[in-house]
């Protein structure tokens, strides 16, 4: 996204679709949302890594769903936290990079945990529990889906 500037950036593909701004900036949001709940998951219990992250039915289903991108996902109206605006400025792709250490930052700590016992709050459905694990699959296919879409339109220009 090299020279990307402030209209390339706000540019829409079609109407009610998102600019590559927009994808960004609902990336930089969802870390600020989702991230923390998770970080805070860890807090107080005692380190047990496990070898890899495994799901449930439900978790498998709601990721092939709604999160990675595939031919599969569903179109979805992203949660008012995490709606973008209609205009976004340059300096979301720093918001953005520094939203992703902390997530490389998390993933790192969270490793000598058992992410697939240890549940977070879900900052968008407090009733649903996801595992740490799966909160941290979940930011890191969120992203793919999003950066794709973004990279799409930059390629299409």
């Amino acid at each position: 996204m090299k020279g990307l500037d402030l209209e390339r950036l706000n540019l829409q593909p079609r109407p009610g679709a998102w600019s590559i701004g927009q994808c960004l900036q609902h990336l930089a949001i969802t870390n600020d949302v989702y991230l923390p709940p998770i970080a805070d998951s860890l807090a107080g219990k005692s380190a047990h890594p496990v070898e890899e992250i495994t799901f449930g039915a439900f978790t498998r289903w709601f990721i092939r769903s709604y999160i990675e991108a595939s031919p599969a996902a569903k179109p979805a109206k992203a949660p008012r936290k995490i709606t973008p605006e209609r205009e976004v400025n340059l300096s979301i792709l720093d918001r953005l990079l520094k939203g992703n250490q902390r997530a490389r930052t998390l993933i790192r700590q969270a490793r000598d945990y058992d992410v697939n016992h240890i549940r977070f709050k879900n900052p968008f459905i407090p009733l649903l529990r996801f595992t740490t694990g799966a909160g941290l699959e979940i930011v890191v296919r969120h992203q793919g889906r999003h950066l794709a879409q973004a990279e799409g339109m930059e390629l299409s220009r």
